[in-house]
């Protein structure tokens, strides 16, 4: 068993306004040194049904899972389909009771397949794996009862467009048995480009499904459900700014609140670029809200959540990248972003971590302290870490 090595972190900041930032400190649990080439996403799930979250994660040919607490390393599958793996979701899909998961493989033109995995007759037997279908340069994937239908979908968004003039951004109803009937797709929307991630938000008793959050070159694009059994698409920011696709546009989207009366859009911007950006408005899908950078010195940037690390029940930033920047950190590395205002003006940089080139992160309450902590998967540095939130408050995330 590989052991686990722990580490203090104390928030570092890099940037002082008026008013000092109270970030909490992290103890680091490296749970992989080496996932593999690539760790390209990572999740939570509570795995073997002890009421304690896992840690899940992907490399180019394998999925694992770290069991909670002793964070003891479990293989799903390995060279079981097409590499790389390029995204994974958690869901109970045959409905019996314990968490499955969708895998998005063959990226980015082997096959581009898509299946779900189910656990063998132990958890120390390998997953069984079954296809769902395949959709060229498929990317990420989330479950969201988009459709209204009061049952969740797994909602696939591709990079590239294949055919057309956008991407098709896909809904997948699990059908009646989902190990043998084929998942037939609802096609959302087709008019986006080098979209490169989604996140869906929940549902109203007036709209009855959740909606969508799009990042691509195009901005980021709200899209819902509309009572003609269509799709409603509306722009609610541009992006950056630019004249190649590589220059304009968002690339990464999450939302939170910084108080009842104030949300937040964190996004990365353009699609791998150097801005962490936040729009500040009344609520995530008003059409015109103000758009601020809160760094511009990211390379290849990556990753971004919106979580209450401290308790104080306005959620800060977490952002990160994966190649050397251009800041006085050059990392690459993950930050932590904290609004020193409840209208978002004035904002606060410190350092989570100045060497982890991030791929993906996700935050949840790990321990069951009531804190939310930060799982992390690396690129060049192809390591999984766990920041376990130190902080003497409860906090609370942004579901993704």
């Amino acid at each position: 068993m590989i052991n686990r090595y722990r580490l203090s972190i104390a928030a570092i900041a890099l940037v002082t306004t008026s008013i000092q930032a109270e970030v909490p400190s992290f103890e680091k649990v490296v749970l992989d040194p080496q996932i593999g080439n690539v760790c390209y996403a990572v999740t939570s799930a509570d795995v073997n049904d002890d009421g304690q979250l896992d840690a899940v994660a992907i490399s180019e040919n394998e999925v694992v899972w770290y069991q909670n607490p002793e964070w003891t390393r479990h293989s799903m599958i390995k060279n079981a389909v097409s590499p790389d793996h390029v995204c994974i979701a958690a869901h109970d899909i045959d409905g019996d009771g314990k968490v499955d998961f969708a895998l998005g493989a063959g990226w980015p033109t082997s096959g581009s397949t898509i299946h779900w995995l189910r656990r063998g007759d132990t958890l120390d037997d390998r997953w069984e794996v079954f296809n769902i279908s395949s959709e060229p340069w498929t990317h990420r994937m989330r479950w969201a009862d988009v459709l209204g239908r009061g049952s969740k979908q797994l909602v696939v968004s591709p990079l590239n467009a294949s055919s057309g003039s956008g991407i098709r951004l896909l809904a997948f109803p699990i059908p009646n048995d989902p190990e043998s009937d084929p998942w037939k797709p609802v096609v959302i929307d087709g008019s986006l480009n080098r979209a490169h991630n989604h996140l869906h938000l929940p549902s109203t008793e007036d709209e009855g499904a959740e909606q969508t959050l799009v990042a691509s070159e195009e901005g980021i694009t709200w899209i819902r459900k509309s009572e003609a059994n269509g799709f409603q698409v509306t722009r609610i920011a541009s992006g950056a700014e630019g004249k190649s696709p590589a220059e304009r546009g968002s690339g990464e989207v999450k939302t939170g609140r910084l108080s009842p009366s104030t949300s937040l859009i964190a996004t990365i911007e353009p699609m791998h670029g150097n801005q962490v950006v936040v729009y500040i408005g009344n609520n995530v899908t008003d059409e015109k809200q103000q758009r601020i950078v809160l760094d511009e010195t990211f390379s290849q940037g990556h990753a971004v959540w919106c979580a209450d690390l401290d308790g104080d029940g306005a959620d800060e930033i977490i952002a990160a990248y994966r190649n050397p920047g251009t800041g006085p950190v050059k990392g690459p590395g993950i930050f932590i972003y904290r609004a020193d205002d409840d209208r978002g003006q004035d904002w606060t940089r410190t350092t989570l971590d100045p060497m982890m080139a991030c791929e993906d992160l996700w935050c949840d309450d790990f321990d069951g302290d009531g804190k939310i902590d930060i799982l992390a998967g690396g690129r060049a540095t192809h390591d999984v870490n766990l920041y376990l939130n130190q902080s003497g408050t409860s906090s609370k995330t942004s579901k993704d």
